[in-house]
């Protein structure tokens, strides 16, 4: 038995140093970032931002390796699929990991069991505003001015199913509006048709409508965020009329469950120097979303548990059925 102990023991330090020693030597290739979004988008540029940065740290290229489709299923089944190396993560987004699971009736990957939390990297909140020429400064306007003529307002968004389509739906619940949905393939056009008039309301990212703020095309009522957002520091928050309304997007870097735990821990250690850096906090601030740090494996566990509650909740309160 004492030798049995022994021998035990032995292969556990042996182990332990290989892991060790495997974190120090990685990467010995390039390291590859699989998003399910198509390139050109917001969460493309982001990652690459993050990409080129990690490169220049690693000595090898950072491959962000776009694979779109699917409501985002396509690139997060491939993602769950590769080898738990340290050389494979998933770039995801909110839509892939908490949102799927209660739209959805079965995946092809398990959002819980498949991935393990790595690093985050940003958040997006989404913004409400409207055209110029609607006749509402503020939130409490626009509810008043809705209110007064229920079913006349247009809100545009990417559809029932979606993050902005869901997010649409609440606000008519929580504030007893009646903002009529129409729905839109993509951000691009919902915001082009809300500045030609066509719709009145629009809600989508702020990093997809942030330029349009900022040249005064749209008019800003609200964000989405739990807390005023850097550089929209005038809006105010949707939770400051209705507590608790807050709904953000994110971008967060996952791996494949069973990645080695030394690796895991250097790629958070590097992603966090990244995001605290001043020029990429301001390259992600132009395009709208907020970094607060790669934060810790524990901590991103516990926010994509409560995140999931609350998209269970949401999806539930609007009607939406899994398909």
């Amino acid at each position: 038995m004492r030798g049995l102990l022994k021998t035990l023991l032995l292969v556990t330090l042996i182990g332990t140093a290989g892991a060790a020693a495997a974190a120090e030597t990685w990467p010995t290739r390039p390291v590859r970032f699989i998003l399910s979004q198509g390139a050109g988008s917001s969460p493309d540029i982001t990652a690459r931002i993050v990409a080129d940065r990690l490169s220049r740290a690693w000595g090898q290229q950072v491959i962000v390796e776009n694979r779109p489709g699917g409501q985002n299923i396509i690139g997060a089944q491939l993602a769950a699929r590769t080898t738990p190396d340290g050389h494979n993560y998933f770039f995801a987004t909110t839509a892939a990991i908490v949102m799927n699971p209660f739209t959805f009736k079965s995946l092809p990957y398990d959002p819980q069991k498949d991935f393990a939390p790595v690093a985050m990297i940003a958040l997006s909140p989404f913004v409400l505003a409207v055209n110029p020429a609607v006749p509402a400064k503020s939130l409490a306007e626009l509810i008043a001015l809705d209110k007064a003529q229920p079913g006349k307002l247009a809100l545009a968004n990417e559809g029932p199913r979606t993050f902005s389509g869901m997010m649409g739906q609440m606000l008519n619940l929580t504030a007893g509006m009646k903002l009529l949905p129409v729905p839109y393939v993509a951000p691009p056009p919902a915001i082009a048709d809300t500045v030609g008039g066509r719709t009145q309301v629009v809600l989508v990212s702020s990093a997809a409508i942030t330029p349009y703020l900022k040249r005064g095309d749209l008019r800003a009522l609200a964000v989405t965020a739990g807390k005023r957002v850097p550089g929209l520091e005038q809006v105010p928050t949707l939770a400051e009329t209705f507590p608790g309304f807050v709904y953000v997007g994110w971008y967060v870097l996952l791996a494949p469950a069973g990645v080695p735990f030394k690796v895991a821990q250097r790629v958070n250690h590097d992603v966090d120097r990244v995001v605290a850096d001043p020029d990429v906090i301001s390259r992600l601030r132009e395009m709208g979303q907020v970094t607060e740090g790669a934060g810790t494996p524990a901590t991103i566990a516990k926010f994509l548990a409560s995140e999931r509650e609350r998209w269970m909740k949401t999806v539930h309160d609007v009607g939406i059925k899994p398909e």
